[in-house]
């Protein structure tokens, strides 16, 4: 088979092996998704993880785009009639944007420029005069281009100058010498617009009223700041570079005079600076956007597969002051049970006989508790209670539950209720199994991003979606209790799909094998085989049915079995049994020993979930608000996020405190991810409170 155009480009970029990387690239063209590829074809990818199929899939979107470019190009300047053959051989081997764009500016329709007029008004010869220095009386030679609209001998040297400036600008010597200065030495620089200085919504951005630093140290976090500052009218931000050195280095480039400095200086001032200011506030926006869409995924990542509870009967409680606590009581498998409101705020012993009643009457095993306003308090309460069995209680994570509550979705599975029942049932249920509840909700409204407003939003939308899916496929779904949002991401299927398979469970019953899923309208073979692996059926009557076991592989364990002299269950059940199988016996051409030793850990721990085990979390007694906190203070908190600049976390106070990157160990780390992860539970000390703005200090150093 012939390799891809891309593949020697990718596999230099990223630092693999050729073979694996066209195999990849043969396996996405075909329609296969980045988790069915990384679990189930390991022999043809050389046992690459999903992170790297990720990246090759990227790099891929990003050359078959540029090679798009490549053709508008090439047929643009062929429908001038000024494309050669050198022309073209360079633009095919030309795989960088700003070198291709370099390339084409010449050619590049452009709208009536002052070169253009000059053009019109017979003054290009003149221009190639002075450019090759081939007159050296310049005043007496333009003397003879007075005519028409050209009045005068110094109209026409402005003329030529123009030309010659149109010239330089689109020189592609020119702009890879001040590209390359501006890669070296931009600054960018940051300056509060007088008017605003005072004004109360501009004082967040008041560390950047008067800021400068070199581009290439600028952080994502600040750069994305100064931007929306920008934005919102409050700041003026630039990027430059040094203009005598960029000047000097243009000038390096053609022979000395008068009038060709003059041209010189005109195009950088008019054409070169403000297309270098454009084109790196671009990059260097296009580069912070990588790295806060990066922090966002990846604690997306972490909050997807926090701990679950598991099917237990829960108790939701939304709080609230006012209107009061709405309570909810759900069962194990999520549906709604009762709905009622307690005011702990006003009606304490009231709302003290509903809990306890609700909890023994309902058996419920477990409270989960919303962290929004008034959860703090109502926690406190909820803890001073006693009920006739043991009951665990948790504070969950509420970002997004009113975006839940009112949405179609939300509508579709509580018709009957408003919007504060869905949003305590929402609660209750992210307690139960976080993935499975925050896949019905845009990532964006989870609240755990850096700027997520700020940065490209289908680059992050893309990022977003192919997180939820990496998710969903390493914990694998319950095929017979999973929710149309769920089964959308499962590999190969999306929202039709799931539609049809919830209609069809809805109409036959519950699926007692992967291979029924073949009845379901339009699942045909090619969406099978990138689904089945992922699904599971608890009570199936294949107990590889409730496997990360591929049914291709199916015969591979089947015939293991029939060698052990025994079934398949027997071989998950026992381990001495497994011990007998030598997997080199079973090689062959399309299963190789990575699938092998994948089906040796299946039998082993078959849909084993790869999520923690929950743990119960306790806030200090002895601080309710801000005011509360002293410095020295120790307290246990929970990261409620992950910025490339630190850790937020959560002591109880209604407001996050913030551990620097500095403060979080006392070794130097590059990446707060080295450290903490989302809703771990730490230790922090506080080292500041800021009441008027609003922050709190925080460490981990030495605790």
């Amino acid at each position: 088979m012939e390799k891809n155009l891309f593949t020697d480009k990718i596999a230099r970029e990223l630092g693999l092996a050729a073979q694996g990387v066209d195999n990849t690239i043969a396996l996405l063209d075909e329609g296969c998704t980045i988790p069915f590829i990384s679990r189930y074809r390991k022999e043809r990818t050389g046992n690459m993880d999903e992170v790297q199929i990720a990246h090759i899939a990227e790099m891929l979107a990003k050359l078959k785009e540029l090679a798009k470019r490549k053709e508008t190009i090439l047929k643009s300047i062929d429908d001038q009639g000024k494309l050669t053959d050198e022309l073209k051989k360079r633009i095919d081997a030309t795989w960088e944007s700003s070198e291709l764009e370099d390339i084409y500016l010449p050619y590049k329709p452009k709208r009536r420029t002052r070169a253009q007029i000059a053009r019109e008004l017979g003054l290009e010869p003149l221009a190639m005069m002075i450019m090759l220095n081939q007159v050296r009386d310049v005043e007496g030679s333009a003397q003879r281009f007075v005519k028409g609209d050209v009045k005068s001998v110094d109209d026409a040297i402005k003329g030529a100058e123009d030309i010659i400036a149109e010239m330089v600008s689109e020189d592609e010597r020119v702009r890879q010498n001040v590209r390359s200065v501006y890669r070296r030495e931009a600054t960018i620089t940051s300056k509060v617009v007088a008017k605003m200085k005072d004004d109360e919504k501009a004082q967040k951005y008041s560390d950047y009223f008067d800021w400068s630093e070199p581009l290439k140290r600028c952080t994502s976090h600040r750069l994305l700041a100064m931007r929306r500052g920008e934005n919102e009218g409050i700041l003026r931000v630039t990027i430059a570079a040094d203009d005598e050195e960029c000047t000097n280095r243009i000038k390096r480039n053609y022979q000395y005079n008068k009038y060709i400095n003059e041209a010189i200086d005109d195009a950088f001032k008019r054409l070169i600076k403000p297309s270098m200011e454009t084109e790196f506030a671009g990059l260097s926006k296009e580069k912070a956007d990588e790295e806060a869409i990066h922090v966002f995924t990846e604690n997306l990542r972490q909050l997807l597969l926090a701990a679950p509870l598991g099917q237990k009967r829960v108790l939701g409680v939304d709080p609230g002051i006012r209107t009061g606590c709405k309570i909810v009581c759900i069962d194990a498998q999520g549906n709604l049970l009762h709905h009622e409101v307690a005011h702990i705020a006003n009606q304490r012993d009231t709302a003290e006989r509903q809990l306890v009643k609700l909890v023994n009457d309902y058996k419920l095993e477990a409270i989960a508790i919303g962290n929004g306003t008034y959860s703090r308090e109502a926690s406190d309460f909820i803890h001073g209670l006693h009920f006739d069995h043991e009951v665990q209680i948790f504070v969950v994570s509420e970002d997004g539950a009113s975006v839940y509550s009112a949405s179609e979705t939300a509508r579709e599975e509580f018709p009957d209720q408003d919007v504060t029942v869905r949003g305590a049932v929402s609660i209750a249920r992210r307690l139960m199994d976080p993935l499975a509840e925050l896949v019905k909700i845009d990532p964006k409204s989870i609240g755990v991003g850096q700027y997520q407003h700020d940065v490209d939003q289908s680059a992050l939308k893309k990022s977003l979606d192919t997180t939820v899916e990496l998710c969903v496929n390493s914990v694998g779904v319950n095929l017979n209790t999973a929710s149309k949002h769920l089964l959308t991401y499962v590999s190969g299927l999306g929202p039709a799909l799931a539609q049809n398979i919830v209609n069809y469970r809805k109409e036959n019953g519950a699926f007692t094998s992967r291979a029924q899923l073949k009845k379901v309208p339009r699942l045909g073979p090619s969406a099978y085989e990138q689904c089945a692996g992922f699904l599971r059926i608890p009570e199936a009557k294949n107990p590889l049915d409730n496997s990360a076991v591929h049914p291709e592989s199916y015969k591979v364990v089947e015939q293991m079995a029939k060698d052990c002299g025994c079934k398949v269950i027997d071989l998950m059940k026992n381990a001495d049994l497994r011990k007998k199988i030598d997997i080199r016996r079973y090689v062959t051409d399309s299963v190789g020993m990575p699938t092998l030793q994948d089906i040796m850990k299946e039998l082993e721990k078959p849909g084993l979930d790869p999520r923690d085990k929950i743990e119960v979390f306790e806030f200090d007694k002895n601080v309710h608000t801000p005011e509360d906190l002293i410095p020295g203070m120790e307290l246990p908190g929970i990261v409620t996020n992950i910025t490339n600049f630190g850790a937020f976390v959560d002591v109880g106070v209604h407001q996050d405190g913030l551990v620097h990157i500095s403060q979080l160990a006392d070794k130097y780390i590059s990446d707060p991810a080295e450290v903490v992860k989302l809703h771990q539970h730490v230790r922090v000390k506080v080292l500041e409170v800021d009441l008027r703005r609003h922050r709190i200090s925080l460490t981990m150093k030495g605790l």
